[in-house]
């Protein structure tokens, strides 16, 4: 399995749990009989907490960021998620949300490279670093992860 690909979804995984989600599973190795393509998957449960559309639309920007964001940390390349072919539904997944937020789109594409840099910032910061290892290196090692491992994983670094 592809160590960018286990990079890749522990940071969806990492943020989506730092903004108050739950996991139901993460995979470097995801069915290949059910919609596009993809080198690995997350199942996000997000709970109903009474945050505004606003609150989770921003929320949703930043776990489609994260998972370029992270690989792109383990691997020291740019971080800007908007010029790889790779991360074209991230990027879509970002843009369609933030879209709820900013209509005119060069402002969009601004919150959306702010929103990255900041996630990049923070990811690169310990003990956020090291939870991301963690979790990238139990999906090299496991393949999928259900939600109590990511957990039990999570909790060693961020408790």
């Amino acid at each position: 399995m592809d160590e960018l690909t286990a990079y890749h979804e522990a940071g969806h995984v990492l943020v989506a749990l730092l903004l108050g989600a739950e996991i139901h599973s993460a995979t470097i190795d995801p069915d290949r009989d059910d919609g596009p393509e993809r080198h690995g998957d997350t199942q996000i449960v997000w709970r109903n907490d009474g945050s505004s559309p606003r609150e989770m639309a921003e929320r949703a920007v930043q776990v489609a960021l994260a998972g370029p964001v992270a690989e792109r940390l383990y691997g020291g390349e740019p971080f800007h998620p908007g010029f790889v072919a790779e991360w074209a539904d991230d990027w879509r997944l970002a843009w369609d949300a933030a879209a709820t937020l900013i209509a005119d789109e060069r402002r969009r594409v601004h919150y959306l490279e702010q929103t990255t840099l900041r996630l990049h910032r923070r990811l690169d910061q310990e003990p956020y670093w090291s939870a991301l290892a963690a979790l990238a290196d139990n999906l090299l090692a496991h393949e999928t992860l259900e939600g109590e491992q990511i957990d039990e994983i999570v909790a060693e670094w961020l408790s």
